[in-house]
């Protein structure tokens, strides 16, 4: 659907400094530079009735990253951390993790040509590169939307040029964590910024066009390029759920974003939560 696809009517972009902020008369109306923060998605939810549908929070210096299920996102150096403020009209939004992720994965190939089709899924919120983790997704609904739509803060930690032996972290907070610039030139920070939030209001819109109030079907339109970047179809995963572990085939989504896993019995199962700890 987006392939070879531009950006039109692009005006000219002003490069981020090497170090410092920026002039704020440098920047484009839609983003919000934060010397520091705990986490942009809890900065961008605090002021959520300031910021209007669009918006894009950025720091450098984020000191208490969040991630899924309460746990801690590490956020040295060189990792891009970034909250967009999408409203939505509509309170279901079932699997919309999946189609940020796609969003994400359009924007670093626009960047990093030498990388398409490498970039891939893994259920529900982090994008792969090689089967590593390059980029996380938070996305959280929160009260703070002029128009009494739905707002959702869409959390973004991109590995961008990250030295994680530098950083301090240990293996178990590495994880297999990869970062751009181990694998190709280093995209500047505003044009990752600019390409991220272009598709994902595309990604906003389509949702909203194809919702219907008696049934969310609205990333169903996304599917044939979901199935396509799903880095966990067909193999064997293990599900960690309520401190039990879940062994069993992956075989794609369903209309709702929930996993489906094949149990060694041959029955399907769909998840709407959980942690994959093994693929």
């Amino acid at each position: 659907m987006w392939k070879g696809e531009h950006v039109k009517h692009r005006e000219a972009l002003i490069p981020f400094p090497a170090s410092g902020n920026p002039d704020p008369m440098d920047l484009p109306g839609w983003l919000h530079w934060v010397d520091s923060c705990p986490s942009t998605n809890t900065w961008a939810t605090t002021h959520a009735d300031r910021l209007p549908h669009g918006a894009v929070v950025f720091t450098r210096r984020q000191t208490a990253g969040r991630g899924q299920h309460g746990r801690t996102w590490h956020s040295p150096m060189g990792v891009l951390t970034a909250s967009f403020i999408l409203d939505f009209p509509m309170p279901q939004l079932s699997g919309l993790s999946l189609v940020i992720g796609l969003a994400v994965i359009h924007a670093i190939e626009d960047l990093l040509p030498d990388q398409r089709g490498r970039l891939c899924l893994k259920w529900s919120n982090d994008v792969l590169i090689a089967g590593r983790k390059v980029a996380g997704i938070l996305c959280e609904a929160t009260s703070g939307s002029r128009s009494g739509q739905t707002r959702v803060v869409v959390g973004i930690g991109l590995n961008r040029c990250v030295d994680f032996v530098q950083a301090e972290l240990s293996p178990d907070q590495v994880g297999n964590a990869i970062s751009l610039h181990e694998i190709s030139t280093v995209p500047e920070e505003l044009d990752l910024l600019e390409r991220s939030r272009h598709y994902l209001m595309q990604v906003r819109d389509i949702v909203v066009q194809h919702w219907d109030s008696s049934r969310f079907d609205g990333i169903v339109p996304l599917f044939p390029e979901l199935h396509q970047r799903d880095g966990l179809r067909d193999r064997s995963i293990t599900l960690e759920l309520n401190g039990e572990s879940i062994s069993g085939q992956a075989v794609g989504f369903d209309d709702q974003g929930r996993l489906l896993v094949r149990s060694p019995q041959g029955v399907i199962h769909p998840f709407t939560s959980g942690r994959i700890i093994q693929y």
